[in-house]
């Protein structure tokens, strides 16, 4: 069935877990800040990026540690349940790189003399 203008391709829902997948990836090799999530994962908003982590938090896949400082410091890491994924993450990882498209513009930086 062909998309119609405005329509998403991501079914409802799937968005929103493509999101929480990115941020437990960037919680692979341990503890983040907020900060350095919202760095990491330039196109999500503080609001989303709050929202997943809280969704990811009652979901027993975020531990988020508030520590008693001024101003306040929060981390974030993978609980137990969410690092047992990590073989699952391997495989989307070896998948990604493998079906991987080229980037824009990559054939132009190659020389005339080398093949495609």
């Amino acid at each position: 069935m062909p998309l119609r203008t405005g329509q998403s391709a991501v079914a409802p829902g799937a968005s929103r877990a493509l999101g929480q997948v990115e941020i437990l990836w960037q919680l692979v090799d341990g503890k983040q800040r907020f900060g350095q999530l919202r760095r990491a994962i330039p196109d999500v908003t503080q609001h989303m990026l709050t929202t997943q982590l809280r969704d990811l938090e009652s979901e027993g896949l975020v531990k988020r540690t508030v520590f008693p400082e001024v101003p306040p410091r929060v981390e974030y890491e993978m609980t137990p349940a969410a690092r047992a994924l990590r073989p699952v993450f391997d495989e989307l990882f070896r998948w990604a790189n493998a079906h991987a498209r080229p980037e824009p513009g990559a054939d132009a930086a190659k020389g005339d003399d080398e093949l495609p």
